[in-house]
């Protein structure tokens, strides 16, 4: 975080937490008038704070195999195979780190990016969980697998439904696009395709809700463990 935040006069209740954290984090703090407030936030909610914060930098392959290569657990990683709504990549990145994701694995091109939309979704998530950005998905999963990470895809047509595979080992979970689900080269550099249970009539979810479901079915599976 920044050295500055600027804070409403009337968020009474917020005052004595937000000075006590700032006197700790040496942060300092300015009371405004709500009309510069929503000035700075240019007409989104702000509900009376609004913070100056550093954002966290992208990691590259590189990061994201020495982060592997550190972790203590089996290493459990999302790879979004083009998700286009920065909706659906700020609930991603806000579920991965509520299953503690070691990162989110994105393409540079042709899929959503990093910005206010994704961190507002993300609800503090895009500060916490790591966005890897690659230039190639499908040789960054190759680079994965030769650290000995299974690759896992969703595929609604997959034979084999999420819990009758093992996710408890180290882990790429990779989710394909909005309507087109995975490329066919990502899906050539999957080790198996893996499939939630539909009961009712649609053909497919959310990418965001079945990232969620496959995620804690892993979390599940490890827990129990």
């Amino acid at each position: 975080m920044s050295s500055r935040s600027f804070l409403t006069v009337p968020a009474v209740f917020l005052v004595a937490a937000l000075l006590a954290a700032a006197k700790e984090s040496g942060v300092a703090i300015d009371r405004v008038e709500s009309s510069h407030l929503e000035k700075l936030a240019g007409g989104a909610v702000h509900q009376g704070v609004i913070a100056e914060v550093r954002p966290m930098a992208p990691w590259s392959e590189d990061d994201l195999g020495a982060a592997i290569e550190r972790a203590t657990k089996p290493a459990l990683v999302l790879a979004l195979d083009g998700v286009q709504d920065p909706h659906n990549l700020g609930a991603c990145l806000r579920t991965a780190d509520a299953c503690g994701a070691l990162s989110v694995l994105i393409p540079k091109d042709r899929a959503a990016q990093l910005n206010a939309t994704v961190r507002k979704v993300a609800a503090g998530a895009a500060e916490t969980t790591p966005l890897t950005v690659v230039t190639n998905l499908a040789r960054a999963l190759r680079e994965l697998k030769e650290r000995g990470l299974w690759v896992v895809g969703a595929d609604a047509s997959a034979d084999q439904r999420a819990d009758e595979v093992d996710l408890s080992g180290p882990t790429v979970l990779v989710m394909g696009a909005e309507g087109s689900g995975l490329r066919h080269n990502t899906r050539e550099h999957c080790d198996l395709l893996v499939r939630l249970p539909s009961l009712g009539a649609v053909e497919s979810l959310n990418v965001s809700v079945a990232t969620g479901m496959l995620l804690y079915e892993a979390v599940r599976q490890r827990q129990g463990r």
